[in-house]
């Protein structure tokens, strides 16, 4: 971790776009075998007296993800794309079967330092502007090495990237408070993963909501920082034919079935 540190110091230093924005500073194989996550629902009127049954959510389910390659996982709503996701991201609570494995090693502190996860739902401050959200996430995520002027560095490079720049003084906003387009609203939270430079990044619906045009420019800045050298995992449900054809690899799921 302080050979990554360094490195990403002595990039900061050398250019007013960093590097480490082009390029994965380790990148990661995710691997999964056999993936099976069970749960145990109670039936019955009386939760006392109800009786304990075993739900399987995830039936098995198989892949490997490479550097530079988007995975796009479908399915209906309750197929487990979520609950899938979230285990990748060793984010899943409960007991879990199978391996899932990152350069051949099991999840660990390290590698949850370079892991983004974008959920679908924006957790955003709507009353701060996107050039704010930015500055308080490096702040808070960036190595205490880097200084605030790196950081900074850093902040502006993730805003031009993302194509920002245009709405980097608007507040950020939500459903109820006006603020950026929803479109613009995603790339900030996308942008809040991309500034500690994940090796893998994984996200939740990041179309959902979109129209096609939008959807498009979403998943074109994924490929983008795919082409960097990350390894990228997400969930769509209904993607397009232009959208079908920017993913490297698709996992169909059905009640916890891979089908594809």
């Amino acid at each position: 971790m302080e050979e990554v540190t360094v490195e990403m110091e002595a990039q900061t230093r050398q250019s007013a776009v960093p590097i480490i924005f082009k390029k994965a500073n380790c990148p990661v194989t995710l691997k999964f075998e056999d993936v099976v996550y069970k749960i145990k629902s109670k039936t019955g009127v009386f939760l006392k007296k109800s009786k304990s049954e075993e739900k399987i959510i995830l039936k098995g389910v198989t892949g490997m993800v490479l550097p530079g390659e988007i995975l796009a996982m479908l399915g209906p709503s309750g197929s487990g794309k979520t609950t899938l996701l979230t285990a990748l991201g060793g984010r899943l609570a409960g007991h879990l079967e199978g391996n899932i494995t990152y350069n051949g090693k099991p999840f660990s502190s390290t590698m949850k330092r370079n892991v983004g996860f974008v959920t679908q739902d924006d957790v955003l401050y709507p009353h701060l502007t996107v050039t704010e959200t930015f500055v308080y996430t490096a702040l808070l995520r960036l190595p205490n090495s880097l200084s605030k002027e790196e950081k900074m560095i850093i902040t502006e490079a993730v805003i031009t990237q993302l194509g920002l720049s245009q709405c980097r003084d608007s507040i950020v906003g939500n459903p109820f408070v006006g603020g950026v387009s929803v479109g613009e609203r995603k790339r900030v939270s996308i942008g809040q993963e991309v500034i500690i430079n994940p090796s893998i990044l994984l996200l939740d619906e990041p179309t959902s909501g979109l129209d096609s045009t939008t959807a498009q420019r979403i998943v074109s800045t994924l490929w983008e920082l795919a082409n960097g050298g990350r390894t990228i995992v997400m969930t769509i449900h209904q993607p397009s034919s232009r959208l079908f054809y920017m993913f490297h690899k698709v996992l169909l799921l059905s009640e916890g079935n891979p089908l594809y």
